[in-house]
Parts: C-alpha cells; structure tokens; sequence
C-alpha cells in the first residue's frame, strides 16, 4: 500500500520528536553553562568569606605570630589556597588621602586600613573559551575584605 506523498507532508506525527532533538542540544548547552557558573560563583563566595573571617580574627593574633602572618595563615586555611594566594596590606590615610608616611603630620586626622586580598583559580567543568579566560583554560578569581584598625 503506497501513500501518497500529499498525506505524508500532512502527517504530524513525531514532530515533537524531531522539534526536541533540535531543541535538546541548546538546552544542554545552556544547562552545562550554568553549572559551571554558578560552581565559579559559589567558588568566589568561598573566597569572600575567607577573607572575612581573616579579617574577623585580626584582634586574635597572639605573641609568635604577626597580624599579617595571622591573617594570611587564616585566610588561606579558610580558602583551600596556598598562603602565596593571600596578601595583607595596610594602608595609612591622612586626612583621608592615602599616605605613604609612616605616621601623618600633626594636626591631621590618621585612620590605619588592614585588608586581605585571597586570589585563586577556577577551571570550568566544561571548557569554552570565553571572554576573559586564560591560557591553561582557567579564570582568575579574587575576593577583598578589609577594616579600619585605628
């Protein structure tokens, strides 16, 4: 029995079939995307609060160690980074400029910033090369959290 070919253009059924295999890549494209996004995000918040909590335990510090080797030994256990990944500056504002004196001239107002800089890597689950990825296929993350000590 031969159809005839005007009944088979008309024929609908397994169009949701084909409308799904032409669908399903995108969607599983989109899918891999964010994971990965929001594994990068959720790696980025690890970093935010370790710098936090470095910074939470600058008044902890005891006689062998010195606040900035404290800070960086807290913010990289807390991270999961080796301590070459964590920088402590302080920063001297006279007046509210940034200083680079040891102590400000008389008669101007001094406040003493501390804060901790935790960098690390984040290689994608799937790599695409985006914007802003590096050479080995990873991308640079950093998170920042400072106070004012004085």
């Amino acid at each position: 029995m031969r159809w005839p070919l005007h009944t088979l253009a008309r024929d609908s059924r397994g169009a949701a079939i084909v409308e799904l295999a032409m669908i399903a890549p995108v969607l599983a494209t989109m899918i891999i995307g964010v994971v990965d996004l929001s594994n990068a995000f959720g790696r980025k918040l690890k970093l935010e609060q370790a710098a936090q909590r470095a910074i939470e335990k600058i008044m902890n510090t005891s006689a062998n160690d010195t606040v900035e080797a404290t800070l960086q030994n807290e913010a990289a256990t807390q991270a999961g980074v080796p301590l070459s990944n964590v920088t402590v500056t302080y920063r001297l504002e006279c007046n509210g400029s940034v200083s680079s004196a040891v102590d400000c001239p008389t008669g101007q107002t001094e406040s003493q910033w501390i804060s901790v800089l935790v960098t690390d890597k984040y290689k994608p689950l799937f790599p695409m090369h985006l914007s802003g990825i590096n050479a080995d296929g990873t991308y640079h993350i950093s998170a920042t959290a400072g106070v004012r000590i004085e």
